[in-house]
């Protein structure tokens, strides 16, 4: 008797500790392999926010009908190769199923054996450069490539500006600058556009010689595919020196420091990006204002976002990886990240950037970049064209 009324005790106890308690949780967590300091910090923390934001609206995955909770790895690879690596095992040591990233092609190259090694798939964001995806199985990325950058940057200075000779400028050593600038000679010179090519080295701070050189040389155009902490640089030397001719700038210089820069000069700058606003379309609206709503009432989103509410392109293109990933590990129905890569080949999703799909190379199938001037009057950006090369 007394045997009989402990072991009912026991499982009113231990269904009351269940009641009380809940059963855990499932989580699936993706890792953002993003830089928060060094000369891509400006960019990579906007790339997280729109990582953020997307988590912060849905921050659970159904998958094989259990919903998980998602939770965020966030690692700084410092916008260096160096430390790229280290910040790529810190992630797969955490026991991430797929990873997001990087704001910057070279610490995406730098990292991709040790994502390869671990059998963990990478999704990259903004990352533009042919060599993060090329020969491997393990690299995706819903950005353009920079052939087509290049090749719309050479379009652009040949049909708008009509120029003949275009001086190129790159940071030594850093494959998303080199490359680029690459790409936009080969296809300059195609177009019959001389080209004058330079480089500076790592830690350059005074580009008034460059500058010099360019309004020296009798270029119609300046092509300056850089961080923006170079651009900043650039751009004030620009103004110093009066430079007439427009630049031309990549996606990294899509930010609002390039807009704080150049507010007030009369400095021409264009850029090529992925996103921009204005569409009617529902999902790009709803976005547009939950992710300023967002940063308006974060004071830490606000300061990543460099303490304003503008918004660039590389946080729309961070919400739209997000989901892509969570696409990504239902159709993998696992949170396995085996599973995970073999599923993302087949896997497509129609963000507020485009719709997403991926070639057998692992790359985005886009062939449209948006192009933005700066409006020096009042700090923002005025849309120009939305470009495809002929």
């Amino acid at each position: 008797m007394k045997k009989s009324v402990l072991v009912a005790l026991a499982g009113v106890l231990s269904a009351a500790l269940l009641v009380s308690c809940g059963e855990k949780t499932p989580t699936v967590k993706i890792g953002v392999f993003e830089p928060a300091s060094g000369d891509n910090g400006a960019g990579g923390k906007q790339e997280t926010l729109g990582i953020q934001y997307a988590n912060s609206i849905t921050p659970t995955v159904n998958i094989g009908g259990t919903e998980y909770k998602v939770q965020l790895e966030i690692v700084d690879n410092e916008s260096s190769n160096d430390k790229a690596v280290s910040a790529a095992s810190e992630l797969i040591s955490k026991g991430v199923s797929v990873v997001l990233g990087s704001y910057g092609s070279g610490v995406s190259i730098a990292a991709s054996d040790t994502f390869a090694s671990a059998g963990v798939p990478a999704i990259g964001v903004t990352c533009t450069n042919p060599q993060v995806t090329a020969g491997n199985d393990h690299y995706f990325r819903i950005c353009f490539l920079d052939p087509f950058q290049g090749s719309v940057h050479a379009y652009l200075a040949k049909s708008v500006f009509n120029a003949k000779k275009a001086y190129a400028l790159a940071k030594l050593g850093d494959d998303y600058s080199v490359g680029l600038c690459n790409y936009f000679i080969e296809a300059a010179k195609k177009l019959g556009i001389e080209v004058v090519y330079e480089t500076f080295p790592d830690g350059t701070s005074d580009f008034a010689a460059y500058v010099a050189n360019a309004k020296n040389c009798g270029a119609d155009v300046m092509f300056t595919p850089t961080s923006i902490e170079a651009a900043a640089l650039i751009i004030e030397q620009a103004n110093t020196q009066g430079l007439s001719i427009p630049l031309l700038a990549s996606d990294t210089w899509d930010s609002n420091v390039i807009l704080a820069s150049a507010k007030g000069t009369n400095i021409g700058i264009y850029v090529t990006t992925f996103f921009v606003e204005g569409s009617d379309d529902p999902q790009v609206v709803d976005f547009v204002n939950g992710f300023r709503n967002y940063i308006n009432t974060n004071a830490t989103a606000k300061t990543n976002n460099g303490g304003d509410d503008e918004i660039a392109a590389v946080s729309a293109m961070g919400f739209d990886a997000y989901y892509t990933a969570l696409e990504a590990i239902k159709n993998a129905g696992s949170i396995k990240p085996d599973a995970v890569k073999a599923a993302l080949p087949k896997t497509s999703y129609k963000g507020v950037s485009g719709s997403i799909a991926f070639d057998a190379a692992g790359d985005a199938v886009r062939d449209v970049a948006y192009i933005k001037k700066v409006n020096t009057k009042t700090g923002k950006w005025d849309f120009v064209a939305q470009q495809s090369v002929k």
